[in-house]
This record gives C-alpha cells, sequence and structure tokens, in this order.
C-alpha cells in the first residue's frame, strides 16, 4: 500500500558504496515517482517526513543487480522464435516478471548467432520495456555472428559470417533501423532501437573498422569468441571497444609474450599503441600470412577439429596460445613506430588506452576460482558478473533431463550442464545473486565489492549509472535486500515490493 505523503524511508540498514564499501544509513524514496531521494534535501524542501519507515534488521539494501549477458530463463530461448510476435512477447515478459527473485531488476536479452533472416524479426522484439512488477529489460545484446571460427563455441559454423563492407554488413544483417543512432538512450535510458551490445572478433575480415562507428551510434562493441594478438584487441580497444564477452572462454589462453585478449586487463595507460612492425596489409588484406588465413575465419569446414554443441563461452576447437600463430608476422630487426596503421586506422601514441570491462560466468565452472581471483586482482573497476544462463535457469528446477532445442537434451546437476549422452559442458545455469556469493568466495573481497560488480560497474559500461546499479539520489528505486551472506530476501522495483522470501 502506498504511504500517505509517498515517501518510505528504509532504516537499520546498510548500503553499498559505488567505492565497494558498505555504510550504515538509511535510504529515501519516493514511491510514486519511484526514485530514490536526497534524504536531507527531500526534507528540507517538502518539510516532511517519510510516512512509511521499513525496518530491515540490519540487512544490506543494494541497487537490484543487473545482468548484460543472459541467453534465456525459465524455459525461454531469447533465439528462438516460432513467428508468432505475441508469444514471444508474453515469454520474454514472463522472464522479467520472475527473474526478481534471483535480484535481478535489469538485464540484456542476449541472442546468439542465428540464420540471418532471423535478426529483424527477433531484434524488434527486444526493445526496452518493463511492466510495474518486473526487471527491465534494457534491449539486446547481439552475440555473433561476426565472430571467429576457431573460438565459436555452440555458434553455428554455417551461420558465422565476415564483414567485407564493413559497418553496412552490420546493417544488412541486423537492420539498420536497429543500429541507428541510441542518443537518446544515452540522455534518458529509452532509446527506440534497443541495441545495447554486439560481441564480434575485431580479427575478422571488416569488422576492426565497424568499432568506431559502432561506438558513436551508443553501441557497446565487446571483443569476444576471438583468437585476437595483443596488438589486435588493442587496437579495438583504442577505436572504441568498452567490453571483454565472458573472459577467459573463446578466447586464446594465456601467453606471455602475446596475452592476447586477457592481456588488456594488464595493460598499461602508459603504452599508447602496440609498436609491433605489423602492417595493416599483413593483418587485413586476407594474405598469406594473415590471420584470415592462419585460422577458420574463412570457414573452411577442414579446419574444425570437433563439433559437438555446448556452450557459447566454452571452446569447441583447441587452439594454441597466440605467439608461435603470428611470430612469421614480426620479422627481423623491424623498427618501433608511434603511430601505426591496422586496419586502415592511425593509432595516436598520444591518447590515453582505458582498459575495457570485462564480464566473467562465476560459477566456478566456467573459470576455475583461481581465474576468477585473477582477474579482479588485475583489474578490479572492470569486472562485470554474468550468467550467459541458458533457457533452463530456474532456480527452483530440479535436477535431470530437460529438453533444449533441435531435438537436444541437457542433464542438469546443481550449477552445471550436460548434454545428454556426453560430457560436454552446454552453459550455465548459476544465477546473479549466487554469482555475488561465489565471487565474494572465490576473491576474498567484501560482499559490497561483489555486489559492486553486479550493479554499479555493469551500469557505468552501458552508460546508465545515472539511473540504474546506484544509490545516487533520481536514479529508479530498483532495489534487492540481501541478508548477510548475500541470500536476497527482497526485490523492489521503483519503489513497489515485487517479490519477498516470505
Amino acid at each position: 500500500m502506498t504511504s500517505q505523503n509517498g515517501l518510505v524511508c528504509f532504516t537499520n540498514c546498510f548500503l553499498p558504496q559505488e567505492d565497494g564499501s558498505l555504510i550504515e544509513k538509511d535510504l529515501w524514496i519516493d514511491e510514486r515517482r519511484g526514485a530514490i531521494l536526497d534524504a536531507q534535501r527531500t526534507f528540507f524542501l517538502m518539510k516532511e517526513r517519510p510516512a512509511k519507515i521499513i525496518d530491515l534488521g540490519g540487512n544490506i539494501l543494494s541497487p537490484g543487480l543487473i545482468d548484460i549477458q543472459i541467453n534465456g530463463a525459465y524455459g525461454f530461448d531469447f533465439s528462438v522464435f516460432d513467428g508468432d510476435d505475441d508469444v514471444y512477447k508474453t515469454s520474454l515478459q514472463d522472464v522479467a516478471e520472475r527473474i526478481v527473485e534471483t535480484g535481478v531488476t535489469s538485464f540484456v536479452p542476449t541472442l546468439i548467432t542465428q540464420e540471418r533472416s532471423l535478426y529483424p524479426k527477433i531484434l524488434r522484439l527486444l526493445r526496452p520495456f518493463a511492466t510495474p512488477t518486473s526487471a527491465t529489460v534494457l534491449g539486446w545484446h547481439a552475440e555473433g555472428p561476426f565472430i571467429d571460427m576457431a573460438k565459436r563455441g555452440a555458434h553455428a559454423p554455417s551461420f558465422l559470417v565476415t564483414a567485407p563492407e564493413g559497418i553496412k554488413s552490420f546493417e544488412e544483417l541486423y537492420g539498420a533501423e536497429n543500429l541507428a543512432d541510441s542518443e537518446d538512450w544515452l540522455m534518458s535510458n529509452g532509446a527506440d532501437n534497443g541495441v545495447r551490445i554486439i560481441t564480434a572478433a575485431p580479427e575478422v575480415t571488416g569488422v576492426m573498422s565497424t568499432v568506431g562507428e559502432l561506438t558513436k551510434r551508443g553501441v557497446i562493441f565487446s571483443i569476444g569468441h576471438s583468437i585476437a594478438t595483443s596488438d589486435i584487441a588493442t587496437s579495438a580497444v583504442q577505436h572504441g571497444a568498452r567490453l571483454i564477452t565472458h573472459l577467459f572462454n573463446a578466447m586464446p589462453q594465456l601467453h606471455h609474450r602475446d596475452p592476447s585478449i586477457i592481456g588488456l586487463l594488464g595493460a598499461s595507460p602508459h603504452l599508447y599503441s602496440p609498436f609491433s612492425p605489423i602492417t595493416s596489409k599483413a593483418l587485413y588484406s586476407g594474405g598469406p600470412m594473415s590471420p584470415v588465413a592462419l585460422t577458420p575465419t574463412r570457414f573452411d569446414s577442414k579446419t574444425i577439429i570437433k563439433s559437438p554443441v555446448g556452450s557459447e563461452a566454452f571452446d569447441e576447437v583447441e587452439t594454441p596460445p597466440q605467439t608461435p600463430m603470428f611470430k612469421a608476422l614480426s620479422g627481423k630487426g623491424a623498427s618501433l613506430k608511434k603511430t601505426q596503421s591496422i586496419a586502415g586506422f592511425s593509432l595516436d601514441s598520444t591518447s590515453e588506452f582505458v582498459r575495457p570491462f570485462y564480464e566473467m560466468i562465476v560459477d566456478g565452472i566456467h573459470s576455475h576460482p583461481n581465474s576468477v581471483r585473477l582477474a579482479y586482482s588485475a583489474y578490479p573497476e572492470g569486472c562485470i558478473l554474468i550468467t550467459d544462463a541458458m533457457k533452463i535457469l530456474d532456480p527452483n528446477l530440479r535436477d535431470g533431463v530437460h529438453e533444449w532445442r533441435d531435438g537436444k537434451r541437457f542433464v542438469k546437476e546443481g550449477d552445471k550442464l550436460y548434454l545428454e549422452g556426453t560430457d560436454t559442458l552446454a552453459g550455465s545455469v548459476v544465477t546473479l545473486d549466487k554469482c555475488v556469493r561465489n565471487f565474494a568466495r572465490f576473491t576474498g573481497c567484501t560482499l559490497a565489492e561483489a555486489i559492486k560488480c553486479a550493479t554499479y560497474n555493469p551500469a557505468k559500461c552501458l552508460g546508465i549509472e545515472k539511473k540504474k546499479g546506484t544509490l545516487r539520489p533520481g536514479a529508479d528505486a530498483d532495489l534487492v535486500v540481501f541478508d548477510s551472506q548475500g541470500v536476497v530476501q527482497s526485490t523492489w522495483v521503483k519503489g513497489k515490493q515485487v517479490w519477498s522470501r516470505n
């Protein structure tokens, strides 16, 4: 029931801060506007105290969790469309209304590689929306099809493509209307086109040239399912790439001479460009020594080593560390240059290098706890927790055999998913609140620091930290109450309680 004056005070609680600390403080909200208030300013301007006071008994009052990569949940797969718009919308809304039990109040539905004709049909259905009782759908994340064959995971090989015409290739596949300039989103958290994130491999023909243009349009370019060298990955970041898709998974192993994509976490801001003698012609012409020729990017079926259907976060093809693959490109006695041209771009050595955000699936399966701690120690400010969950995600779902797609079935054992009859891991079913708890345990960080990786960091990556993922005055009153162990007790959307454990 709404309070008499709309003012609500949460008291006897601890509030996670944007710096990862935890403070004991009351929080005021206006439940009519669904917004967080500046308590002192509100009191002096309105000369009123909250008509409703909620004692949280010493629990943590957090911003709502944000999942920027989730493939489905509660039996619905965001990548499956049977031609009925109403059925798709109803299923998506059902996920949005049920997922609040995991503390998620905003999410980005992720579409894995599909047959190209499906993109315009599905993407127009994934525009931002929310109901009074649901998590907010923030738009869409397209994971593929501009990814590398060698690191395709469960993405269908026959649907992978290159971008010979750069941004035009992207517009033709996703639909130009879906890649329209999204200034409205950046200003008001409500752009019409719905695009938020595109995961692509910068070494794939034509992809590097799209990074800057996508960034100008407000799209987060995420490096993923890629065999990019350190030089290529660095170039992508310098041209606007802002995120790494599920770190450690579907990318080369860490190698001390060429740490590839993972090495971006340790990149020094004082190294403004990769002073490599590799030229744009050698890297991107498709010549005999280019990554295009050295990898399965051209989709030669003979290069596929094995083809089990598994998680899109896992490697289907084992590849060695990067250095030996590109050793022949470097030459001997090459001189270092302060400006380098890669993929037709000139890298300015005076521009500051900003490390990208990076996603991690913290289920204890996709990445070893030691790897999680290593990444977080290297760059805590960039860490974003995701589920990368499949449609089978449901905290109430029993273990056993469950239907997937194309006549295949899952075997669920706790947070592990296997394809029936194999030992092939087939994705994630971990919930984001459990990722938060696991993360605190794996890294030794505080619960507040773990919460930051599922709230403020993803919001900042998307550029929506004034409205989501924060407890700033004026932000949406999307809130989660955690107990001291990180277990969700209740979830609030726009100032209204939408789920409670009790």
